[in-house]
């Protein structure tokens, strides 16, 4: 046979002369595809051979192996070459994408593209780059560390913690705003995760403090145990 991919079924049950076995196992050691395919037919024809109890007479596996040798299977499916012309027309492709890439770089840096702005700002960002930005850090030893970040012109507060503990299963920390009025009014339920940058619902402008109180899943409408951290953001 002139096509050895055709090989694959009578060389996986053994129907092969000591020619074609030759000459198939040097075609075996360069074609990965035949390979992987000799291995998954042996493996099912060893899975049927478990399956039967009886021994099949010599005479019906004389009659199989013929009848498989008569068979002509399908090609395995051979990964798609890209040829020298076509390879260079790929590369010719890339090399336009590059340059042209390149230029819309420098055209954004010179501030003449179409929108010269590469980054907006985040609510988190802006708060900590504010002028009047209010930092106050609670150490909480081996508990981890947590930060609030308060900007009045912002109007906004952001919390952020480092190796922070997770709380107590099927409980949650929950963040509160304490306002003049010796009120706690909801800021936000942190995620169960050490390190996290949590913007805190609502205006911070008024606030006198932040808490962080362990509440159920979900949350409460107001605290249900004494903060384990308390921010004092009452001006001086």
């Amino acid at each position: 046979m002139s096509d050895f991919h055709l090989l694959t079924g009578v060389y996986a049950l053994d129907a092969v002369d000591d020619a074609e076995r030759e000459h198939f196992e040097r075609h075996l050691a360069d074609c990965e595809e035949c390979a992987e395919e000799v291995d998954s037919l042996r493996e099912a024809a060893a899975l049927l051979t478990e399956l039967t109890a009886v021994t099949a007479p010599p005479a019906l596996t004389d009659d199989v192996r013929s009848a498989v040798a008569q068979v002509r299977p399908l090609p395995p499916v051979v990964r798609r070459r890209v040829l020298p012309r076509q390879r260079a027309g790929l590369l010719a492709a890339a090399a336009a994408v590059v340059v042209a890439g390149a230029g819309v770089a420098v055209w954004s840096s010179l501030g003449d593209g179409p929108d010269s702005t590469t980054h907006t700002p985040t609510v988190a960002e802006r708060v900590l780059a504010a002028d009047d930005a209010q930092r106050e850090v609670v150490d909480l030893g081996e508990a981890g560390r947590a930060t609030v970040v308060r900007s009045v012109s912002q109007d906004r507060a952001v919390l952020l913690t480092e190796d922070m503990v997770a709380p107590p299963r099927g409980k949650v920390y929950q963040v509160w705003f304490a306002t003049p009025q010796d009120d706690m009014v909801p800021a936000g339920v942190m995620a169960r995760t050490p390190d996290q940058t949590l913007v805190l619902d609502g205006s911070a402008r008024d606030a006198t403090g932040v808490g962080i109180t362990v509440e159920p899943i979900g949350g409460s409408k107001a605290p249900t145990s004494d903060p384990i951290v308390l921010f004092d953001l009452a001006e001086s």
